[in-house]
């Protein structure tokens, strides 16, 4: 059981987001929180790796929109993916669905991750990787860069494959588990 937290340790936003006072967010103006979301201590999300653009086009500031009823466990870290485009370094933004839990000392610099997805503990998963909707992460897992998992998979190793599928009733459970936890 892991030892009680605090009082004061977490800020709760107007929208039920708790943000821990120990972790790091850097950029918060382009981070949206969707509301009844954890986010515990040393947990890093790097908001202020944006998109840049050239002097008068307009770009959106949104640099990681997280859904609600996420879970960011300690020491996970969240950084939009980027690349060279054009001799230019860029960054892109990074979307997550609801009820996402992403295990303690995960790194994830996905383009997407659908809902109800669960990424265990020490996974790392790859630049621009798409994950689908009801999916689970095994613990360790190297997810490689450009890899999009399908929906209701089951995925394991270094790196990460498909070993088996979800059963339809999936998103019930990933759904509770997340709920859960954040109790």
């Amino acid at each position: 059981m892991p030892p009680k937290q605090t009082k004061g340790e977490y800020i709760e936003t107007d929208t039920g987001n708790k943000v821990s006072r120990k972790s790091v967010i850097l950029g918060s103006q382009n981070i949206i929180l969707g509301g009844k979301t954890v986010i515990q201590a040393d947990c890093t999300i790097r908001g202020d790796l944006r998109r840049t653009v050239a002097p008068g086009q307009h770009s959106g500031n949104v640099a990681i929109a997280v859904g609600r009823y996420c879970f960011l466990s300690r020491s996970s870290v969240l950084r939009p993916p980027g690349r060279t485009h054009q001799k230019t370094f860029s960054y892109y933004p990074m979307k997550i669905g609801d009820h996402v839990f992403v295990g303690e000392g995960s790194v994830v610099e996905a383009a997407l991750i659908g809902s109800y997805v669960h990424i265990a503990k020490d996974c790392v998963i790859g630049k621009f990787a798409i994950i689908k909707d009801c999916v689970r992460i095994e613990e360790g897992t190297v997810i490689a860069p450009n890899t999009v998992i399908p929906s209701f998979s089951l995925v394991s190793g270094r790196p990460g494959v498909v070993i088996d599928e979800l059963p339809e009733t999936a998103q019930e459970g990933l759904e509770l588990k997340n709920i859960y936890r954040m109790i």
